[in-house]
């Protein structure tokens, strides 16, 4: 048996032995909520079984439920080969010296330097997927570093970007195919119209945030609407691609998706403070628009020489907009990559200053000027963090051991897996549980908690599912209903009710039909937990 530990043989027993069970023999008692009696506990030994068996352990991985992705760029979510289709269909070209993708004006010329996308193969074809990518990528050669090749990509694959509706759909299919019930994505809706006014009053800006949104109101006052009408255009368009109103739609059609209004953080203040009036504004208005975030590099010289002052915007205005929800990209920075000074602090001032919700990466905690009380403010808060392995990696260098995802754990404080921008890393969301599972030891029982944590921290409107911080006992509608069935009664009123408890109730009947088919395949295949057979 190699390097079984005691409690891994133990469990491997045990699981023989309900594999062996003949049909009307009870197993132990079932402590997990409203699940059919053992099928949670099987899960649960199978999972301990193949943990060291990355190829199966991915195959159940893929089919485990996941709840949300919390953090999810739009843009990063589609892969190169798709934004080259993408780009063909629009008659684009690559221009080589740029490495990107470009306007067919000039036309397009192999001889030039700027071969068109389609019919781009062989050679062309690796170059223009590694360019829009982290694939392959090798410090020194097409950047100085992944953090610069990460954040170049965004620039390169813009131009076929423009139609929102095929990304929405690639990013719903995805999500489906993973086992994801419910997405976030963070998406610029205005399409920088927001930018635009701040551009126009350059000159008044003084930093007297109430005297500068005065000026500005009057100019916002349109692009809400408008900004609806684009995200309108768009979900009927990867309504159409999925076919979700005909008999039988694909079923990317269940997955929910709502909406962060990004901020880009990295412009002049005049123009941070327009989009973030904007974001405030739409995320009021619009159910679809759920909350904000701040987004581009932190490391950026921009963004650091202003943080504070981003803080302080977003404060201003979350005072006259107090339930628009606050998630903020802060502390994914590492030592080296900015001066000892810039590590100390953003997180904090994010959730303390602005009222953040949820944290973005977060990889910096332990540099932050009492690291420990802000782990415990976390905690006693519920502040929820991000986490997104393969970026934090690719970016930050940072991985296994050195990432801070246990720390977080180990406070109390929430946590979810996210993929931030999978098309980009070449991952998607079932690889970053897998990295989890690989880097932290997770078992059964954590991969569940962080599904369900990833839907209480969640920003759909209405009551949780749960009572307290805990998903072990459901809110007293609910409190006798089995989610193996149709919810009825005061649970089904209730859940009509509330987006978010109807999302988790949908977590929890996917928990139950996953664990039915695991034990189902125990059953068939006990050679699942035979030792001998690695």
């Amino acid at each position: 048996m190699g390097g079984m530990t005691f409690r891994r043989i133990a469990a491997f027993g045990l699981l023989l032995a309900v594999a062996a069970c003949a049909p009307g023999r009870s197993l132990p008692p079932q402590t997990e909520v409203a699940a059919p009696a053992g099928d949670a506990i099987v899960t649960e030994h199978l999972f301990a079984a193949i943990a060291d068996q990355p190829p199966l352990l991915e195959a159940y991985l893929r089919r485990l439920p996941k709840g949300a992705d919390l953090h999810s760029h739009l843009s990063g979510v589609v892969y190169a080969e798709n934004y080259m289709n993408e780009a063909a269909r629009l008659g684009l070209c690559f221009d080589r010296n740029s490495r990107s993708l470009a306007p067919p004006k000039p036309p397009c010329d192999a001889a030039k330097g700027r071969p068109a996308v389609a019919g781009a193969d062989g050679d062309l074809r690796a170059v223009i997927i590694d360019a829009l990518s982290m694939r392959n990528f090798v410090p020194g050669e097409s950047a100085a570093s992944g953090r610069d090749q990460f954040f170049a990509t965004f620039g390169r694959f813009g131009a076929a970007g423009g139609d929102k509706g095929w990304m929405l759909a690639e990013a719903m299919r995805r999500a489906a195919d993973n086992g994801v019930l419910h997405l976030e994505l963070m998406v610029s809706p205005d399409g920088g119209r927001s930018r635009a006014v701040g551009r126009a009053l350059a000159s008044a800006w003084t930093g007297d945030f109430d005297g500068f949104a005065a000026l500005a109101e009057p100019r916002l006052a349109g692009i809400p609407a408008s900004a609806s009408a684009e995200l309108d255009r768009a979900e009927a368009a990867q309504r159409a691609i999925l076919g979700c109103e005909r008999p039988q739609p694909q079923p990317a059609c269940a997955v929910t998706v709502r909406y962060i209004f990004q901020v880009i953080r990295v412009l002049p203040p005049e123009q941070v403070f327009a989009q973030t009036m904007a974001a405030f504004r739409m995320a009021a208005g619009d159910p679809r628009i759920v909350g904000l975030n701040f987004v581009a590099p932190e490391d950026d010289g921009v963004a650091l020489r202003d943080y504070r002052l981003h803080m302080r915007m977003i404060a201003h205005q979350a005072r006259r907009f107090p339930k628009v929800a606050i998630a903020l990209h802060a502390g994914e920075l590492a030592p080296g990559l900015v001066p000892p000074e810039d590590l100390r602090f953003h997180i904090r001032e994010a959730v303390e200053v602005a009222g953040a919700r949820r944290i973005g990466h977060g990889v910096a905690v332990m540099h932050e000027d009492d690291p420990i009380g802000l782990l415990e403010e976390m905690a006693r808060r519920q502040v929820l963090v991000e986490i997104n392995l393969a970026s934090n990696e690719g970016i930050l260098g940072i991985a296994g051991p050195a990432h801070p995802f246990p720390v977080y754990r180990r406070f109390g404080v929430p946590v979810a897996i996210s993929t931030d921008d999978e098309g980009v890393s070449r991952s998607d969301i079932t690889q970053e549980y897998l990295r989890a599972v690989r880097d932290f030891g997770l078992d059964y029982r954590d991969l569940k908690t962080l599904s369900r944590d990833s839907l209480t921290h969640s920003f759909l409107d209405g009551e949780s599912l749960w009572q307290g911080d805990q998903p072990m006992t459901m809110a007293a509608p609910c409190a006798d209903a089995d989610p193996g069935e149709a919810p009825a009664g005061a649970c089904a009123s209730f859940l009509a009710a509330s987006d978010k408890a109807r999302a988790q109730w949908r977590l929890e009947a996917a928990f139950v039909a996953f664990e039915a088919a695991v034990r189902a395949d125990v059953e068939r295949h006990p050679h699942l937990m035979d030792a001998s057979a690695r």
